[in-house]
């Protein structure tokens, strides 16, 4: 068994090989968190948060690490426009996020470092890339100086001479318009910290450095983040810790965006879709099927249409747990082991897409095996469909999906049910006494109300149809 990634600075796809045999380190560009999030946001960690329960069930040791950037020029200009604490900004932000991954189902990180909180690890990685000569202050401002390290640039493979590198407001005193702020002096109104250069606030680049090294060590495996991350953030990450004495990342792994229209989701488009109100749309885990099943590597262009199909072939799955679960009078547990195709295409740089289609082929069967009242095969299948599921994040009888509507929903599906059996049993009256087009046109209205009548060895099933 090997799994293998497809690492951007080599372009290609590599044999993992940990730093550690038997641990996985992982750090991923979390949320800068100026507003609340959109799903090209959430699809970012939920791409992550695959690759973690992949390698757990491969029996590794996971530690996961996703930063929150509380501070930085976004935050700042929202602050001075909804004339509001900058931090006050970022922690109702930062709560936002984190009620989007919990609704899409991700595994909490290991640690969730804020940069406000390693000002101090900053500084120090400042002082000693002054003292190789890698940075310099001027201003009040430091600067790194990318001349002075021979491998900038490598893991965008851009030309210095071509070089463009983006400039904030304040950044006086540079060398070479090229170099970039890894701090930046205060201005009046806006939030500071003391330094041997005078007080001022960290740039967006060193902040994951310090805190990378603050927690992960010199070297670590993976470092993750969105493909519009390579250049300028990951790229400065790599020449900042890198320069300061660290191997850093020995894999760096970018999920695709979210597109609409073509176009990369964001904010400052208008063209982004909030989770918040997302959720009130689609069940949180029909959003997890629709983000998470692509290939990371791939873009999702947004439309409802692929989310009611999405929607459907996830009450598929549904469908057959719940029947061969009532089948069998008892909750059928996990099998120990995914299905060896399953697993040849996790292993395949998160072949999430093949991955899906075994569960589906698994799916099948056990409903022919229903069909053809063959208990034990439908079971078999279950335990299958519900491991691969649990890896995928998807299983409908784990906790958190099983009791996704919360309680008073809960109630609710009791009175309906209630309701709906009572015409069932008109239905069946009908049935009994040959009254065919009674029982037709009762079934008919109750489709029409949204509802899928099914009729099965037990007796008659309903469920709610999709869109």
């Amino acid at each position: 068994m090997t799994i293998r990634l497809y690492d951007t600075s080599a372009r290609q796809i590599r044999d993992f090989t940990p730093v550690k045999p038997g641990c996985v380190s992982i750090y991923l560009c979390g949320a800068t968190v100026q507003a609340a999030p959109h799903i090209g946001h959430i699809r970012s960690y939920l791409n992550f948060d695959v690759m973690r329960r992949w390698f757990e069930y491969r029996g590794y040791e996971v530690t996961f690490i996703r930063n929150v950037t509380d501070i930085d020029d976004k935050i700042i200009t929202k602050s001075h426009e909804q004339n509001r604490p900058w931090w006050s900004i970022g922690y109702e932000n930062e709560r936002a996020f984190n009620e989007g991954y919990d609704a899409l189902g991700c595994l909490r990180p290991t640690y969730e470092p804020r940069a406000t909180g390693h000002v101090t690890e900053m500084v120090e990685m400042m002082q000693r890339l002054i003292e190789r000569g890698h940075a310099y202050e001027a201003d009040g401002n430091v600067y790194f100086d990318v001349r002075s390290f021979p491998g900038y640039l490598q893991l965008s493979r851009q030309e210095l001479d071509n070089l463009q590198q983006p400039s904030g407001t304040g950044e006086t005193g540079k060398r070479d318009p090229r170099d970039f702020a890894m701090w930046k002096s205060a201005k009046p109104g806006e939030p500071s910290w003391p330094t041997p250069w005078g007080p001022g606030r960290p740039g967006w680049h060193l902040e994951c450095s310090a805190m990378a090294h603050k927690y992960l060590g010199s070297v670590f495996d993976i470092h993750g983040g969105g493909l519009d991350l390579i250049f300028p953030h990951h790229e400065n990450e790599i020449a900042q810790a890198k320069a300061y004495g660290d191997d850093f990342a020995r894999y760096w792994v970018h999920n695709a965006w979210v597109t609409m229209a073509g176009d990369k989701m964001s904010k400052s488009l208008g063209n982004s879709v909030l989770v918040s109100e997302m959720v009130k749309q689609w069940r949180p885990v029909v959003l997890r099927y629709y983000l998470g099943t692509p290939h990371y590597r791939s873009m999702i262009e947004y439309s409802e249409e692929a989310l009611r199909e999405a929607e459907s072939a996830y009450a598929r799955i549904e469908g057959f747990v719940q029947r061969v679960t009532e089948l069998a009078g008892k909750t059928v547990e996990p099998a120990d082991e995914v299905p060896p195709a399953f697993a040849e295409a996790m292993d395949d740089d998160l072949g999430v897409p093949q991955a899906l289609a075994v569960v589906h082929t698994t799916v099948r069967q056990g409903n022919s095996a229903l069909a053809a009242d063959d208990k034990e095969a439908a079971v078999a299948r279950l335990a299958e469909v519900r491991a691969m599921l649990g890896v995928l994040g998807l299983d409908p009888l784990d906790p958190h999906w099983a009791g996704e509507s919360g309680d008073r929903s809960e109630d609710l599906n009791g009175v309906v049910d209630s309701l709906v059996r009572l015409v069932l049993d008109q239905r069946e009256s009908a049935r009994a006494r040959k009254d065919w087009a009674t029982a037709d046109a009762i079934r008919d209205q109750l489709k029409e109300s949204g509802l899928v009548i099914e009729d099965s060895p037990q007796g008659p099933r309903w469920s709610l149809g999709t869109r």
